[in-house]
């Protein structure tokens, strides 16, 4: 079983060629077969909000919402940092994708049990 991948991600739509790279690692990882997981945490954890997620990077650059779409289809996961998705679930946002909310006991806890590549971005 290929190893699995985590891949980080702190910034939303300020930092769309930031975003495409996270997402095109994230996707290439999921289509080889392992588990992959996204942390979105501060805004990137708006991406995860329905109709946030749009445009591209650049005119050579795929579609953010195709790259979401990719990763999906491959069997791609979410976690959203706690404090950050509290605070967009409090605006009555509808959420396009269902992350799930990390356990702040968890954090560090030791409570993966697999080998994990990360990427952080």
């Amino acid at each position: 079983m290929p190893a699995g991948a985590v891949i980080s991600l702190t910034t939303g739509l300020n930092d769309p060629e930031k975003v495409t790279v996270a997402f095109l690692v994230a996707a290439g990882a999921a289509e080889g077969g392992g588990s992959t997981l996204m942390f979105l945490a501060k805004e990137a954890v708006r991406l995860a909000v329905n109709g946030v997620a749009t445009g591209a990077a650049g005119a050579a650059c795929p579609p953010i919402p195709e790259l979401f779409e990719r990763y999906e289809r491959a069997g791609g996961t979410y976690l959203a940092c706690p404090s950050a998705s509290t605070r967009s679930r409090s605006t009555r946002v509808t959420w396009c994708r269902t992350p799930r909310s990390a356990e702040p006991s968890s954090c560090g806890s030791g409570s993966v049990t697999t080998r994990a590549t990360t990427f952080s971005y």
